[in-house]
Parts: structure tokens; C-alpha cells; sequence
């Protein structure tokens, strides 16, 4: 069966049709859900090889909870982001223990053209700002203004009231904007 024949089907649906069998959604539920989970990873962790471990452990726990999986009872992807940010989580706790030298930049396969840099420069001045946040408000801030989630859903994934969410939001971005305040003309952001 050709992938799109599933573009409109739920991640709901799929899951359960991978649970009862069908090799085909359990493909398209792939494609669909491991660039959101290795786009979160990356931005919580900051390290390609770590962020694809991470996605991988996300999608086979997905793939072992199918077969008791409820519908309606939560989102799919809202299930995948908490568990991901719980794998992430963990890995900076034990991070902690690691002296920050000993620890690889990123890689970066693009060429090294003037606009791939400014952008390299912002992203890594991002990256680094949101190392400093404290976990719980680098979680709400990425999956609320990287991965476009809503409040109630970020809630639901995070454990917490919409309130907190906000509040967690709210004093993330100020801090962010604290700490990349005196970097605007380094990285090309002007007021004209």
C-alpha cells in the first residue's frame, strides 16, 4: 500500500493498525513521528548522535506500548514528546557529571557560505541560551515556540497546569532575551 494512501489517517489509527499487524502504518506512523522526536531531542540536547539514540529509544517504547494502546485517552504525539523529554532529561542529568570540554560541538555537513554561517552563529547562540535555562523552562519553551505545541498540550506532556506552562514560558523567553540581548549586532539582528 503506497505511503500517502495514510496521509489522512490519525496517528491514533495507526498505531493501532500496527498493533494488529500492518507493517505499512507502522512505516508511514515512522516517517511521520521520528523527525519530530529527533527535532525535539536535538534541540533539548544539543548533540546530533545523542538526539538520534533518543528518537530511536521513543519510537521502539511507542512501538512496544501499541498493542495496549486506548484511544482517545491521549495523543500519540503528545505520549511520544513526554517521552522524549523524559529521555532527555535524563541524559543531561548524567550530562551534569561530564566535564563540558570533553563534550563534541555538533556537527555541521553545510557549506561554508556567509548566510550559513550567520545562521550557524544564531542557532548556536540559541542552543547555548537555552542551555542556561533551567530544565523545566527550556522544555516549555522549546516544545512551545520550536515545536509549535499549544499550552494545554505542553501541559499534558509536562505534568503540569496551563498556568505553569505559561508562567514556565513566560520567564523562559525573558531569560533568553536576558542572555542574547548584548549578542544582537554579532549576530546580525539590527533595528532597521
Amino acid at each position: 500500500m503506497p505511503f500517502d494512501a495514510f496521509a489522512d489517517v490519525s496517528d491514533d489509527a495507526l498505531l493501532v493498525l500496527y498493533a494488529n499487524g500492518d507493517p505499512d502504518a507502522a512505516r508511514a506512523l515512522n516517517i511521520r513521528l521520528t523527525p519530530r522526536a529527533f527535532g525535539q531531542a536535538m534541540r533539548m540536547l544539543g548533540d546530533r548522535a545523542e538526539a538520534e539514540d533518543v528518537a530511536q529509544d521513543a519510537m521502539l517504547r511507542l512501538w512496544k506500548i501499541a498493542p495496549d494502546w486506548r484511544r482517545g485517552e491521549a495523543k500519540v504525539t503528545t505520549w511520544l514528546y513526554r517521552v522524549v523529554a523524559n529521555l532527555c532529561t535524563d541524559r543531561l542529568r548524567k550530562q551534569r557529571n561530564v566535564d563540558i570540554d570533553s563534550v563534541p560541538e555538533p556537527e555541521d555537513d553545510r557549506d561554508g557560505v556567509e548566510g550559513d554561517m550567520q545562521n550557524a552563529a544564531r542557532m548556536a547562540a540559541l542552543r547555548d541560551a537555552l542551555a542556561e535555562l533551567p530544565d523545566r523552562q527550556r522544555q516549555a519553551v522549546v516544545l512551545r515556540h520550536i515545536e509549535g505545541l499549544g499550552n494545554p498540550e505542553i501541559a499534558e506532556i509536562m505534568e503540569i497546569s496551563t498556568e505553569a506552562v505559561e508562567s514556565l514560558t513566560a520567564r523562559g523567553k525573558r531569560a533568553l532575551a536576558a542572555i542574547l540581548a548584548g549578542r544582537r549586532e554579532e549576530l546580525g539582528y539590527t533595528d532597521g
